[in-house]
């Protein structure tokens, strides 16, 4: 009987190595796997490579991480909050200006399509965006049909952290509003996927037509109710 749940948190991240690269869903604290990154903290893996849409959200989750400088890499489109609010990724700046954490910024559009290029089988493509601005330092860029381009890579993954509503045990998943985010793309570019839902329902309790991320994409489930 094929089943993907597992039964603890600490389980579901118990394979996560050291130097491995990590997808984290979420769009601000919409979404975001809080549950398996703190998890991820008591796993104890290191010199990691986070790809992710920001630093964090808020004291928990990828901040904290962040913050147990086990975090060799980040990748995102927005590494910083405003100076005027509150530093929701303060552990990134602080470990930033001490040149102990890598940053590869990416414009948010770029960041999913190089995901999804990866999840799609495909290899580089070119993208107008970036052309010409410190963005496209180092990579090819081209000019066609009086269009700048700049090459860009797929971004594939060992692992893929995502939050969703609801799964079966095939590993079935739907989402919730704007809780959906990159989790969908994410979860195509990673070799092993691991979500932890709000529930878990029977098999076929998810008609297929509500299906966004197909099981054939998630390896492990694991059921977290906030």
């Amino acid at each position: 009987m094929l089943d993907k749940t597992v039964g603890s948190l600490s389980e579901a991240v118990s394979e996560i190595s050291d130097g491995s690269t990590i997808l984290v869903g979420g769009f601000g604290g919409s979404g975001a796997p809080i549950a398996l990154l703190d998890a991820l903290i008591g796993h104890g893996a290191r010199d990691l490579i986070i790809v992710s849409n920001n630093a964090g959200s808020g004291p928990e989750g990828l901040n904290a991480l962040i913050a147990t400088g086990r975090v060799r890499k980040l990748i995102c489109s927005y590494p910083k909050s405003p100076a005027t609010s509150q530093p929701l990724a303060a552990a990134f700046e602080q470990l930033y200006r001490a040149g102990k954490i890598e940053l590869e910024c990416i414009p948010q559009g770029t960041l999913v399509e190089r995901m999804r290029a990866a999840g799609a089988g495909l290899g580089p493509f070119f993208s107008p965006t970036g052309y010409g601005t410190l963005l496209a330092e180092g990579k090819e860029s081209r000019v066609i049909d009086g269009v700048g381009y700049v090459l860009e890579q797929p971004i594939r993954a060992d692992y893929a952290l995502v939050s969703a509503d609801r799964a079966d045990r095939w590993g079935n998943l739907t989402y919730r509003l704007a809780g959906r985010n990159f989790a969908p793309v994410m979860c195509t570019a990673a070799r092993c996927t691991i979500a932890q839902v709000r529930e878990i329902v029977p098999l076929g309790s998810i008609p297929p037509e509500q299906v966004i991320t197909p099981g054939i994409f998630v390896q492990k489930v694991v059921c977290h109710a906030a």
